[in-house]
């Protein structure tokens, strides 16, 4: 993609950042998934954007939301969120230039009723301690330090983008994040987070999914070349221990064998002959790349 283009990304992306601020806002007990498929649907007629996961091969709403057990492709329905559940929310948007879809993903995991982390708290070491009534102890900090696990992963593979010479080199950075804090998560709360396999990043431009698969863990064999006019989607999702899985009879719900918890995390990622920039984050990524030395680009034309 020209840098034009690349700018055409990121007004999608920022119609995805849009979504989930709207979508963290309204994450509460008693919301049914249905009334937060709607949320997403008018952030995005007001953006004047079109969602791209509705009817997307299929898929029957606008967003992807998993509760708990479920690690992707959940479906908003009649299910009422509770205290304590842990929620991801996977989305998109597109937008029409030059008579293209130019398209915009991204994931984020929230816990009904606890405080979100922003990025800028997130990357000097805040975490919610405060206590949820009517929600175990246990429950809270396993999905809270679950959650901050993948969120981890996901900007550590970010960060790894802007020097990689192959797509592998991400995944390989995601799998080292996870597994450099296993032990300790498995010393304090007794379980050791996993990657799930067969469910990828990859690719994003006129298509919502294009090549090149973005693996979450490392791969044998030589990956494609990391290459400025590249968009990339980076979504690692991690289990609170044994990641076996499988899909609902719905045929899209994918759910832990174990019944254990998941969470997802996504950015779309872009890449410049200058540098990279997150799309889908309000400040191209800058709060939380900071720590890895990393000044994004916030305009490609420039």
């Amino acid at each position: 993609m020209s840098n034009v283009e690349l700018e055409y990304m990121r007004e999608a992306g920022q119609v995805v950042a849009a979504i989930h601020s709207a979508l963290i806002e309204a994450t509460a007990p008693g919301k049914t998934t249905a009334e937060l498929d709607q949320v997403v649907a008018q952030v995005v007629a007001r953006a004047g954007a079109k969602p791209n996961f509705l009817h997307y091969q299929g898929f029957p709403a606008t967003v992807c939301i998993s509760v708990n057990d479920e690690v992707v492709h959940g479906i908003p329905g009649s299910r009422t969120l509770q205290l304590g559940d842990i929620v991801s929310y996977d989305c998109g948007a597109y937008v029409v230039r030059d008579g293209k879809k130019w398209h915009g993903d991204a994931a984020v995991t929230v816990i009904v009723g606890d405080r979100h982390i922003t990025d800028a708290g997130f990357v000097n070491g805040e975490h919610s301690t405060e206590i949820v009534d009517g929600v175990s102890t246990v429950d809270l900090e396993r999905r809270r330090a679950l959650s901050a696990v993948t969120r981890g992963s996901m900007w550590a593979g970010i960060a790894a983008v802007a020097k990689a010479r192959r797509i592998n080199d991400i995944g390989a950075a995601i799998e080292d994040f996870v597994d450099e804090r296993a032990p300790g998560i498995k010393a304090e709360q007794g379980w050791t987070p996993e990657i799930i396999e067969g469910y990828t990043g990859h690719g994003i431009g006129n298509n919502l999914h294009e090549d090149p698969t973005v693996y979450n863990y490392r791969t044998r064999g030589r990956s494609p070349k990391v290459v400025p006019g590249m968009a990339l989607c980076i979504e690692p999702m991690v289990i609170a221990g044994d990641s076996s899985s499988t899909v609902l009879d719905d045929d899209w719900t994918v759910v832990t064998i174990e019944g254990t918890d998941a969470a997802h995390w996504e950015h779309t990622v872009a890449i410049g002959t200058k540098g990279i920039s997150v799309l889908t984050s309000p400040d191209a990524g800058a709060t939380a790349l900071a720590p890895y030395g990393i000044t994004p680009i916030t305009d490609f034309t420039v």
